[in-house]
Formats: C-alpha cells, structure tokens, sequence
C-alpha cells in the first residue's frame, strides 16, 4: 500500500496523459465525422461524432479530478463530483444510443456506405481498447472510482465503433441492416447499470 501512496504521483501523470490523448482524438474523431457525416448526408456518422463529445466531457472532467490535489476531505469530494459527472455522461450516452438505433429501426434505415466512417470507426476500434484497459488498470492502482468508471466508458465507445463496422460488413454481405442498432441497444443495459452504480456510489461513498 505504501508503495501505491509514493508512486501516486507517476499514476495521476500516466492517467493524465492517456487522458489528453483521448480528448485530442475524440475533438479529432468528433470534427471529421459531423463534417464527413453532414457532406455525405450520414446521421449515423454524425450522431457518432456526437458520442465522441459525450466522451470528450467526461474526460475533461478527469483531468479537472487529477489535476486538483488537496486534503483526503478535499480529495474525496472531487472524487465523488468526478464519478457523478461520468455517471451522468453514461445516461447521455444511453439516450444518444436509444434515439439513434430506435430510428434506425423505426425508418429502416440502411447503413452509409461513407469510406470516412469506415475509417474512423476503424482507428477508433485499434486506439480506443488500448486507451480504456489503460487507464482501468491505473484506476485500479489508483483506487479511483471516477477514473475506473471513464475507462468503462471508453471501452464501451470501443464497442460502439465496432458495431458500426459490424453493421457496414453484415449489411454489405447479407443486407442485415438492423445489425448495428440491435447491436448497440444490446448495450443500453449495460451503460445505464454503469451509469446508476456511478451515481449512487458518488452519493453514499
């Protein structure tokens, strides 16, 4: 344990840094696909760039956590206000879920053949694993919930992105157009369960 307390500092600067590298790739992520989504006339490209802001926001509220030391009191108080903020960006992120697979299914929907999204949800699927099990794995050294609680949230937007290429392959093969949505809603589930587990454990602990 008091090896954990002398190396903290290395694991806020880790945890940090994986941080700012995702806010650069989500604002990247979020730019090139509203405005590749937008030009093809793709919502599903565009509410993806919107997903990318939901994950931008709550890892601007981890760095604004890490970035603030204090007393244990002081310290316990950011934590919890950081893993309510991430609680609710996972109900955001459920609602985006619900609105976008549900109209797809609803208005039958086909998935955009947009070489950009194949290329962004592609980058996404190979940064996005490798960012979320990093920074888990610090949390847990860390200790840190809202830390923990992000990462999951980024292994999700992994999951996301590869429903969008799922989607674009089964649609491509075998015209199964409603493979990304029912994939994705598979997720609601999940996200809102992470998201209320944030909540409450920011409001007893």
């Amino acid at each position: 344990m008091s090896d954990i307390h002398q190396d903290k500092p290395g694991l806020v600067r880790k945890a940090l840094v994986l941080e700012w590298c995702l806010i650069a790739y989500n604002v990247l992520e979020a730019v090139v696909s509203i405005v590749f989504g937008y030009l093809a006339g793709s919502i599903a490209l565009v509410g993806f760039g919107l997903d990318s802001v939901i994950e931008v926001s709550a890892a601007g509220i981890l760095v604004w956590r890490l970035s603030h030391h204090g007393t244990i009191e002081e310290e316990n108080e950011k934590e919890k206000k950081a893993l309510y903020f991430v609680g609710i960006t996972f109900f955001l992120l459920a609602a985006y879920i619900l609105y976008e697979s549900g109209s797809k299914l609803i208005h039958h929907e086909m998935p955009e053949k947009t070489m950009a999204g194949i290329v962004i949800a592609t980058l996404s699927l190979l940064v996005m694993p490798v960012l979320g099990l990093k920074k888990r794995s610090l949390a847990k050294k860390m200790g840190s919930r809202a830390l923990e609680a992000d990462a999951v949230e980024t292994l999700v937007c992994a999951y996301l992105s590869f429903t969008l290429l799922l989607g674009l392959t089964l649609h491509a093969l075998f015209g199964w157009w409603w493979a990304d949505p029912i994939a994705a809603l598979a997720m609601v589930y999940f996200i809102v369960k992470e998201g209320r587990e944030a909540v409450h454990g920011a409001r007893c602990c």
